[in-house]
């Protein structure tokens, strides 16, 4: 381990008493903000390339700070770094190793910023890599959910409506639905982006500072793509954290309805898919189950992550401005939904390629409770029968066949007759499965080469 810091605080100027041992424990940071120290460095070289460019130190001290800022993060990587929660956080953790490493141009490097400035910088340096890092995941699993439907256009099942068995769709129809719904989740993503990537430093404490500083230069180095417009504002602002969970937390809730829907296949009442293995577990007590731990801790997860925007929302909502010592409970809640999107995320993109589908058993449910009673209706219309009237015929049609045990397509044309005049010989068409599939053939119906189109598109913009 290196050197032990001289551990006096390096705001105690102004105090006669050392903190009280409990507050010390319940106040310090550094156990939960140390995972931002790559970004704090990160910071701090732009901070002091800007500084020694506007002439507020010279370029040997500037030099100084980079070498010894470089050596503390290769420590820290190394785990060569005694962090100190005497010291509170990230930043004075570092700053300290610094003046003990290169004297007295380590106390220079805070010239023209404060903590309050620099966390909010830390911060959404860190959320911009990990923004990019989850939309990444998101493609992956888009790219897996792709390849499965690609392979899937022809697999009938049924698709419900309040869990009711309502039309036949595809299995590859239903796939490219979760599909867009992750797609929407990247468009977030990458739309909150935006507003993470404006730069707080240079708002100091709250007001700004003194020094000539070139905010521009340190905004290009870090690469922002602006800078904050009000001190009072940057430094207080959290919108961006609570946006960022917000999305994380319809991730989840999106990941939480597909992992329902698997947990409800795998069962035996559905018994549309198999699990492999190596995503379940067993009982202790029962020797046959197979349980679909993985898809049903996903779906319980989608509950932390909401927790976290809670707590983030309560956090803020009653904060006069500017920055307020609440502002460090902020991370806890953030890195908890970073830590569960991206794992749920992992293990859904390795989940999906193993998957069995049971194809045969899908299409034998997709037969149960008429599901191509809307084509019947649909029919009659085309034959000039009004809607309302076609609903009650189709209406009284069920009614028949769930008293005599069949379906529609089992009808005899006498049989269909008796509800309607209308209904001639082609009507066996449109009542079977894949008749009924294929007639939704218009971009986002269940066709199979409406699909396949999807699919195509969707490779487009994903490129896999």
């Amino acid at each position: 381990m290196s050197e032990q810091q001289d551990d006096k605080k390096l705001w105690s100027g102004r105090f006669a008493e050392q903190t009280d041992a409990l507050v010390e424990m319940f106040s310090e940071s550094v156990s939960v903000d140390r995972r931002l120290y790559a970004h704090d460095i990160l910071g701090s070289i732009a901070h002091a390339k800007m500084l020694a460019a506007v002439s507020v130190i010279t370029d040997a001290e500037r030099d100084a700070i980079l070498n010894g800022l470089e050596e503390i993060r290769l420590d820290i990587e190394r785990g060569d770094f005694l962090w100190s929660a005497e010291l509170e956080d990230v930043h004075m953790n570092i700053e300290a190793r610094l003046t003990d490493r290169i004297g007295e141009a380590g106390k220079k490097l805070h010239t023209g910023r404060s903590r309050n400035d620099q966390i909010a910088t830390d911060m959404r340096l860190y959320l911009r890599d990990r923004i990019d890092w989850i939309v990444a995941l998101l493609n992956t699993v888009r790219c897996r959910l792709v390849d499965r439907a690609e392979g899937e256009v022809d697999t009938i099942m049924p698709g419900f409506t309040h869990l009711q068995t309502a039309q036949p769709v595809t299995f590859g129809h239903h796939l490219m639905a979760w599909q867009e719904m992750l797609g929407r989740d990247a468009d977030r993503m990458q739309d909150c982006r935006k507003r993470v990537n404006v730069m707080p430093l240079g708002s100091a404490a709250l007001a700004g500072t003194s020094y000539p500083i070139d905010r521009h230069m340190t905004m290009e180095l870090l690469g922002f793509d602006a800078v904050t417009e009000n001190s009072l504002d940057a430094v207080s602002d959290r919108d961006f954290v609570i946006e960022f969970t917000s999305a994380c937390a319809l991730i989840m809730a999106h990941l939480s309805r597909m992992s329902e829907e698997i947990v409800l296949w795998a069962s035996p009442q559905f018994d549309f898919i198999e699990l492999p293995d190596s995503f379940c577990t067993g009982s202790s007590i029962m020797p046959q189950k197979k349980n679909p731990d993985v898809p049903e801790l996903i779906r319980g997860s989608s509950g932390r992550v909401t927790g976290d925007l809670v707590a983030l929302l309560t956090l803020i909502k009653a904060q006069p401005l500017a920055y307020n010592r609440d502002n460090q409970t902020d991370k806890e809640p953030l890195f908890d939904a970073i830590d569960t999107v991206e794992a749920c995320l992992r293990l859904f993109a390795d989940m999906m390629p193993l998957i069995k589908t049971k194809a045969d058993r899908m299409r034998t449910a997709a037969l149960s409770g008429f599901p191509t009673a809307t084509d019947l209706a649909d029919y009659l219309v085309r034959k000039g029968v009004p809607f309302r009237d076609a609903h009650e015929i189709v209406g009284r049609s069920v009614a028949y066949g769930i008293k005599n045990n069949k379906d529609l397509a089992e009808f005899s044309l006498d049989e269909l007759q008796q509800f309607s005049s209308r209904i001639e010989d082609d009507v066996y068409q449109i009542l079977t499965l894949e008749g009924s599939v294929a007639a939704r053939n218009h971009i986002g119906g269940t066709a199979p080469e409406q699909i396949k189109a999807a699919v195509r598109r969707a490779r487009a913009g994903l490129d896999c």
